[in-house]
C-alpha cells in the first residue's frame, strides 16, 4: 500500500468528495445504505487492512468507559492508570490516545490488543453501518485516512452519477 500516493489522491479528490457528500445530504437516496454496504463488501474482498493500518498510524479512536475498562483489564491496569498512561481528553471532551501511531500497533501492522480493542476500532471504517446519512461527515473525513473508504466512496459516486 503506497500511503503517499493515497494521501495525494485523497487530497486531490477532497473538494469533489465534499461536494458529493453535500449533494447526497440534500437528496434522500433510499438505497444509500445498500450502495455503501455493497461497495464495502466489494472493496474489502480486495483490500487487506494489514497492508496499510493508516488509521492506526494517524488517528485515534474515541475511548468510551467500557473500552477503557476492557483495555485496562487486558493490560492488568486500573482504569485510571490506563487513562493516565495512554489517553487525553480532546476538544470534543472525548478520551483519545495521547499519541499517534497507536501504541498497540506493531511493526507488522497487527494490533497487540485486537480482541479487546475499542468499539470505534471494531466498527471502523463505518461504511457498513445502518443510516449512513447520519455519518456522512465522518465518512468524508475517513476518505482522507483510509484507502478503502476512498474506493468505497468512488464506487458509490459512480453508481449515483
Amino acid at each position: 500500500m503506497d500511503l503517499d500516493l493515497f494521501s495525494k489522491k485523497s487530497k486531490l479528490q477532497s473538494t469533489s468528495n465534499k461536494a458529493f457528500f453535500k449533494k447526497i445530504k440534500q437528496k434522500k437516496i433510499r438505497n444509500l445504505d445498500d450502495l455503501f454496504h455493497t461497495a464495502h463488501e466489494e472493496v474489502f474482498e480486495e483490500i487487506d487492512c494489514l497492508t496499510c493500518a493508516n488509521c492506526c498510524k494517524t488517528t485515534s479512536p474515541i475511548f468510551y468507559q467500557k473500552d477503557i475498562e476492557r483495555m485496562a483489564k487486558r493490560l492488568r491496569m486500573k482504569p485510571f492508570e490506563f487513562i493516565e498512561t495512554y489517553l487525553k481528553i480532546d476538544e470534543d471532551k472525548d478520551y483519545v490516545l495521547k499519541q499517534a501511531p497507536c501504541p498497540f500497533l506493531g511493526a507488522d501492522n497487527y494490533c497487540s490488543v485486537y480482541e479487546d480493542r475499542p468499539t470505534a476500532c471494531r466498527e471502523y471504517p463505518h461504511t457498513n453501518r445502518k443510516n449512513m446519512y447520519q455519518i456522512l461527515d465522518l465518512t468524508y473525513k475517513n476518505t482522507l485516512v483510509c484507502p478503502a473508504v476512498l474506493r468505497i466512496v468512488d464506487e458509490v459516486k459512480e453508481k449515483l452519477e
